[in-house]
């Protein structure tokens, strides 16, 4: 299966500028900047603490710290689980980065700096990710880890840093490149448990 992966790949990268490309695009843009006004209406004092933390700058120590404790307490496929998660997280980051310097949006509170534009949120993309891995090694974790996801990318608009389009975009993008990621993997011989 890994040279259909490969050759799946190209056209995946593709989709994703394209889609990317067309945040801007008028009809969508009206969209993003109605649900930005929409929600900077109703932010609320007692939102704005669960929203930082849901949208915390530290995501990345606490990813790391989360995934060395599965990788610890969670018994013999514990490591293989943490490995599989780094293994996805990385190209998913890729793809977000490279987007950003390609598309160059500017954030709804107006702040343009080109390695870290608008679109797309590495916030959703990461946590969409996660949700994606982790949700398919604890199937009875799926639904609470997929609320997790929406609601950090929630936090992003919420707090004024992402429009609808980057957040959903990047939820897209986690979940695309980390099924073709896992798909790798297995073509590999990867599996959740370790090979007696």
């Amino acid at each position: 299966t890994m040279p259909a992966a490969r050759s799946i790949l190209p056209h995946f990268a593709r989709l994703a500028l394209g889609l990317a490309l067309l945040a801007p695009i008028a009809p969508l843009s009206r969209l993003d900047h109605d649900v930005q006004r929409a929600l900077q209406a109703a932010r609320r004092p007692e939102f704005e603490k669960p929203m930082r933390t849901a949208s915390s700058p530290k995501q990345g120590t606490l990813v790391f710290a989360g995934l060395l404790a599965v990788a610890i307490f969670t018994g013999p496929a514990g490591p293989a689980t943490a490995r599989a998660a780094m293994a996805v997280l990385l190209p998913v980051n890729a793809a977000v980065e490279w987007l950003k310097l390609t598309v160059n949006r500017r954030r709804p509170e107006g702040e343009h700096q080109r390695a870290n534009s608008s679109i797309p949120s590495s916030h959703a993309a990461n946590a969409a990710a996660l949700a994606l891995v982790l949700g398919s090694r604890w199937r009875w974790l799926a639904p609470p880890l997929w609320l997790l996801a929406a609601t950090v990318a929630f936090s992003r608009m919420y707090l004024n840093r992402h429009f609808l389009s980057d957040v959903l975009f990047g939820m897209v993008l986690g979940v695309g490149v980390g099924w073709l990621a896992l798909r790798w993997l297995r073509s590999l011989g990867w599996t959740w448990h370790p090979k007696s």
